[in-house]
């Protein structure tokens, strides 16, 4: 018998990915987290950006996660985020323009600017581009 988990990732629009899995890396709020066949039960909080799911046969799918939660059960691993993609979703181009965006907006002095927002932003659009990233160097383009 394989030594896998069932993994669920659930955005609030709909069920992104659901399956078995021998290994699951996402960014939590302390850094990288794995997850495996056997792990300690576990509730934490993500930070924006990829979600890494080995399947059995080695083959891997790249996840881009808004943020969110990761739960750990025995043999199941949630993640529920309020906006998850496949990686192949992710438009790089629109990425680079609102981190563009999101960048000018935080340096714009006229008090106008929504900081918390602008930095929201630029984060998610940074997150984005690393998914694209880890897709590139994953899949060696």
């Amino acid at each position: 018998m394989s030594m896998t988990i069932h993994c669920d990732i659930v955005s609030a629009e709909a069920e992104i990915f659901s399956g078995r899995a021998k290994l699951v890396v996402a960014n939590g709020i302390q850094g990288d987290l794995g997850v495996t066949y056997g792990h300690a039960p576990l509730l934490t909080s993500l930070e924006p950006g990829p979600v890494r799911v080995v399947m059995d046969g080695g083959e891997e799918q790249i996840y881009y996660v808004s943020g969110g939660f990761l739960e750990v059960q025995p043999n199941v691993v949630s993640i529920l985020a309020d906006t998850a993609l496949r990686a192949d979703d992710l438009d790089e181009a629109a990425a680079l323009e609102a981190q563009k965006e999101a960048q000018q907006a935080m340096l714009n002095q006229s008090g106008e600017v929504d900081y918390g927002r602008a930095a929201a932003q630029l984060a998610a659009a940074t997150a984005q581009l690393r998914t694209l990233q880890q897709i590139r160097k994953t899949m060696g383009k």
